[in-house]
């Protein structure tokens, strides 16, 4: 395969400014990764642990609760001893550094305020139609 260099094909290696990523693999204990049934069952319970908390955020997302986060919280629970859960989250973290970089471009950012103006100016016109239409109504009865 031809890469554009006179090097040898590799692993490519991180440049000066990135950091280094942590191997990928259990992070238990040596005294547990030593025991193969002890290991296996640390294995269950990391993935028992951070399947109540994945279920609990999943629960948070149509409830009041940090969902989302409390997902990525399961996430990192199941990424201390799975690589599966190790690639998922890496892949997250790119995505949403790569997200953050396009918000902070001076003409995203403008694009956002204007779409964010429009939309207001709409649902604002839409509740004046409303109000003149049907006027203010409150769905509960005071006496004066």
């Amino acid at each position: 395969m031809n890469t554009g260099s006179n090097e040898p094909a590799g692993v490519a290696e991180p440049t000066a400014g990135a950091a280094a990523e942590p191997p990928l693999g259990s992070r238990a204990p040596e005294f547990v990764q030593s025991r193969k049934m002890l290991h296996l069952s640390w294995q269950v319970g990391v993935f028992v642990v951070g399947l109540a908390v994945v279920v609990a955020g999943i629960i948070m997302l149509p409830l009041p609760g940090p969902g989302w986060l409390v997902i990525f919280g399961g996430m990192a629970i199941w990424a201390t001893e799975f690589v599966w859960a190790q690639l998922v989250l890496r892949w997250t973290k790119r995505k949403v550094t790569e997200a953050a970089q396009r918000a902070l471009d001076p003409k995203v950012r403008r694009r956002n305020i204007i779409l964010t103006t429009i939309g207001l100016v709409i649902v604002a016109v839409l509740v004046g139609i409303y109000v003149w239409k049907f006027g203010i109504t409150m769905p509960w009865k005071i006496k004066e």
